[in-house]
C-alpha cells in the first residue's frame, strides 16, 4: 500500500491538470528524484507531448467560457488519465493492485474535475478575465507543488489533497446558484445563436 498516497494525489491532480501531473511525474523520475516513477511516463516522447498540452492549457484554462468549453472536452481525458497514471504507479511499486490503483486514480480524478469545471462555471458568471487568471494560476501552482511534496512526504500530500477535493466540493455546492446562472446563459446565448441562423437561412443571406 506504499504507493496508495501517491496514487490518491495524482488523481485528485489529474482531475485538475492531467498534463502538469504527466510532465512532472516524468521529470521526477527521469532526473532520479523518485523511484516510483515508471519508466513509460520518463520517455522524451511522452514528455514533450505533455509539456506542448500543457502550454495549449494554460492558455485555455485562463480565458472566460474558453476554460469551460476545455473542461467539457476534459471530463473524460481527465478521469482516464488519472487511472492510467495510478494504474502505472501501482505496476512500478508492485504493492497495489492495477485494477484497484486505476480505480483510486480516476474516480479522485472526476470528482477534483468536476470541482474544476463547476468552479469555472461559477467564475465564468462575472465578466472580468482575472477571476480566471488568477484561479487558473492558483490551480497550476497547487498541482505543482502538492504532486512535487508527494514524491517526499506522500501521505501529508494525500491529506492536503483529500482536505482541498473536500473543501471544493463545498465550495461547488455553496457556488450552486451561480453556476446554473451560467448554464442558463449558456444555454440563452444557443437558442439566440441558432434563430439567428435560422433567420439569415430564411432570409436567403449566406451563413457569414
Amino acid at each position: 500500500m506504499t504507493v496508495l498516497p501517491l496514487v490518491f494525489t495524482s488523481g485528485w491532480a489529474s482531475g485538475i491538470n492531467a498534463y502538469a501531473v504527466v510532465l512532472l511525474l516524468g521529470v521526477f523520475g527521469a532526473t532520479g528524484l523518485s523511484d516510483d516513477v515508471p519508466a513509460s511516463l520518463q520517455r522524451p516522447d511522452v514528455l514533450i507531448v505533455a509539456a506542448v498540452l500543457f502550454l495549449c492549457e494554460a492558455v485555455a484554462d485562463k480565458i472566460p467560457y474558453v476554460d469551460s468549453v476545455w473542461d467539457s472536452v476534459h471530463t473524460v481525458i481527465r478521469p482516464v488519465a488519472g487511472a492510467v497514471v495510478g494504474a502505472l504507479l501501482a505496476g512500478q511499486s508492485g504493492s497495489l493492485s492495477h485494477i484497484a490503483a486505476g480505480a483510486i486514480g480516476g474516480s479522485t480524478a472526476l470528482a477534483s474535475h468536476l470541482v474544476k469545471a463547476g468552479a469555472r462555471m461559477a467564475v465564468n458568471t462575472s465578466p472580468e478575465p482575472f477571476s480566471n487568471i488568477a484561479l487558473s494560476t492558483a490551480e497550476d501552482l497547487g498541482v505543482a507543488g502538492v504532486v512535487t511534496f508527494a514524491m517526499f512526504y506522500p501521505w501529508a500530500a494525500a491529506v492536503i489533497a483529500a482536505v482541498l477535493l473536500a473543501s471544493g466540493l463545498a465550495l461547488v455546492i455553496y457556488l450552486w446558484t451561480r453556476i446554473r446562472r451560467y448554464l442558463r446563459r449558456r444555454a440563452r446565448r444557443r437558442e439566440e445563436k441558432r434563430l439567428a441562423a435560422e433567420t439569415r437561412r430564411t432570409a436567403g443571406v449566406p451563413p457569414y
